[in-house]
């Protein structure tokens, strides 16, 4: 009998301990932490995880432009080197500004704005024409 205590308080400590490492005794959830490690300038990066993370923003930020671009009807070769800019000056700002990082740390400026480049700017222009000709054609 003495055990069957043991075993059963033992099982309800351990599932106290989960439940506070995942935040549910104190009403948060662990998907905001993980998150909020983007956004921390504390955070400890190595250069592969700051790369990826740089990629994806920029991903966002190209299918983001090419979605808006391609249903304001606009056309011309000056929304492109606007989306490049916005696209550049988003990532300074982020690596730069939000994380406030030492960019040589991590290759310097030329390695981490030219991270993802290609490829959001090829989704970039996929999604604009994509929407503009579907949507106005």
């Amino acid at each position: 009998m003495a055990k069957a205590k043991t075993k059963s308080s033992a099982a309800a400590a351990a599932k106290q301990s989960r439940a506070q490492a995942s935040g549910g005794g104190s009403g948060q959830h662990a998907v905001p932490s993980k998150l909020s490690r983007y956004l921390d300038p504390e955070a400890s990066w190595d250069k592969d995880q700051l790369l990826d993370a740089v990629h994806w923003i920029r991903q966002a930020v190209g299918l983001l432009c090419g979605l808006v671009w391609g249903a304001l009807p606009l056309v011309g070769a000056h929304w492109i080197a606007l989306f490049l800019a916005i696209s550049t000056g988003i990532i300074y700002w982020y690596y730069a500004y939000v994380l406030k990082i030492d960019e040589e740390e991590f290759g310097g400026h030329g390695a981490l704005l030219q991270e993802g480049m290609f490829a959001s700017f090829t989704l970039f222009l996929l999604s604009w024409i994509l929407v503009y000709s579907l949507a106005h054609f």
